[in-house]
C-alpha cells in the first residue's frame, strides 16, 4: 500500500510539474491580487464556516454510538476524540489513514475491529447517501438559468438522485437477504476473476454485519436524519467560506445550488487524498472549477479554494494533534497499525455461505 501510495504521488507530481510548465506563460496569476482576496475576506464568516465544521465531527460521534447501541451502549459523544483523531491522521498521513477511526473505537470501546469496519462501511454509504440527495435537490430544484451549464448540471443532478435511489434500494436488498445478494455478485465478479469475486462477496458480507445496527426504520430515521443534518452543516460551511470573499462579485453572490458544485468537485478530489501533496491537486481542481463554473478569476479563485481545504479538511488538524497528544496516541504508529489490522481482517475473513 506504501509502495503504491508513493507511485501514484510521484505521477501526481510530474502531472503538477507538467502542468505548472505548460501553464507559466499562458496563465496570468498576480500574488498580489491574491494577497488582497485574502486580506478583504470576512473572516466572521470564515469562523461560522470553522464551526460547523467542528459540529459536524460532533454529529459523526453521537451517529456512530447510534450504530453501536445494540452491540455495546456508549455516550453519544465518548467518540468525538476517535473521530477528530481520524481525520486528522488522513490529513496528513492520507487516505492510508482511513482505518484508524475504526480501530480507535474499538480499541476504546473494546468491540473488534471487524464490527467497527462493518461500521465505517455503513457510515460512508450514509455519507454518500445524504450528499448526493442534498446535491441532488439542490440542482433539480435551482432556479431555471441560476446554473452554469445548466443541461449538463440537470443531468448530474438527475443521475445523483438516481444513484442515491438505487443505493437505498442495495441497502434494502443487502438487510433482508445479504446472503444471497453476496452470493450473486460473488458468482458475476467470479466469472472474470475468482479474486475478484471473493473480493466483492467478503465485502457485502461486511456491509451486511454493520447493517445489523439498523435493526428497525427509527434507527435508520436516526442514523439518516443526523447524516443530512451533518451534510447540511458542510455544505453550509462551503456556502459561507466562498461568500467571504467580498472582493469577488461571482463569490460574494454564491448561492447554495451554485455551492454544491464545488462540494461535488472537492468531494471528488478527496477521494485520492495524498499526504500533502494531496492538498495542493485538491486546491487545484477546486480553483479551477470556481474559474470554469462562475467566471471568477484566477486569484480569488485560488484563495477560495485554500480557504475551503483549510477549513473543510485541515482545521482540524492542531484539535487532533493535541488530543492525541492527552490521549497519548501516535497517529504515525495507529494508522501503521490500522491499515496492518485491515490486512489481517481481508486474509483471515472467509465467505460464510449460510449469512
Amino acid at each position: 500500500m506504501r509502495k503504491n501510495q508513493l507511485i501514484f504521488g510521484l505521477v501526481v507530481l510530474a502531472g503538477l510539474a507538467a502542468l505548472v510548465y505548460w501553464g507559466r506563460d499562458r496563465i496570468h496569476f498576480d500574488f498580489g491580487v491574491f494577497r488582497t482576496q485574502i486580506a478583504l475576506a470576512d473572516w466572521r464568516k470564515i469562523g461560522i464556516a470553522t464551526a460547523c465544521i467542528y459540529l459536524g465531527y460532533v454529529i459523526r460521534s453521537v451517529r456512530w454510538a447510534l450504530f453501536l447501541r445494540h452491540n455495546k451502549r456508549v455516550p453519544p459523544f465518548l467518540l468525538v476524540g476517535t473521530q477528530v483523531m481520524g481525520f486528522t491522521a488522513v490529513a496528513l498521513i492520507g487516505r492510508v489513514a482511513d482505518l484508524v477511526r475504526p480501530y480507535l473505537v474499538a480499541k476504546k470501546t473494546g468491540l473488534p475491529l471487524s464490527s467497527q469496519v462493518a461500521v465505517y462501511i455503513v457510515e460512508r454509504l450514509f455519507d454518500a447517501g445524504s450528499m448526493a440527495l442534498i446535491f441532488s435537490c439542490a440542482i433539480v430544484f435551482a432556479p431555471a438559468g441560476s446554473m452554469p451549464h445548466p443541461e449538463l448540471v440537470k443531468k448530474a443532478g438527475y443521475g445523483f438522485l438516481a444513484a442515491t435511489l438505487l443505493g437505498a434500494l442495495f441497502l434494502v436488498a443487502v438487510r433482508l437477504a445479504g446472503g444471497m445478494v453476496a452470493s450473486f455478485f460473488e458468482g458475476a465478479f467470479g466469472l472474470f476473476s475468482k479474486k475478484l469475486g471473493h473480493a466483492a462477496g467478503l465485502k457485502i458480507r461486511t456491509f451486511r454485519t454493520g447493517l445489523d445496527t439498523i435493526r428497525s426504520f427509527s434507527d435508520f430515521g436516526a442514523a439518516a436524519s443526523l447524516s443530512l443534518g451533518m451534510w447540511v452543516l458542510i455544505a453550509l460551511a462551503y456556502l459561507e467560506t466562498t461568500q467571504a470573499f467580498v472582493a469577488s462579485p461571482q463569490l460574494a453572490s454564491m448561492t447554495p445550488a451554485k455551492c454544491m458544485l464545488l462540494l461535488a468537485v472537492s468531494g471528488g478530489a478527496s477521494v485520492f487524498q495524498l499526504p500533502v501533496l494531496g492538498w495542493f491537486t485538491q486546491i487545484g481542481l477546486v480553483a479551477a472549477a470556481i474559474s470554469n463554473f462562475f467566471d471568477a478569476v484566477p486569484e480569488a479563485s485560488t484563495a477560495c479554494a485554500a480557504t475551503l481545504l483549510l477549513v473543510s479538511f485541515l482545521a482540524i488538524v492542531p484539535v487532533g494533534l493535541i488530543w492525541a497528544q492527552f490521549e497519548h496516541v501516535s497517529l504515525r504508529k495507529v494508522a501503521v497499525e490500522s491499515g496492518h489490522a485491515g490486512e489481517t481482517l481481508k486474509v483471515d475473513e472467509k465467505p460464510r455461505p449460510n449469512q
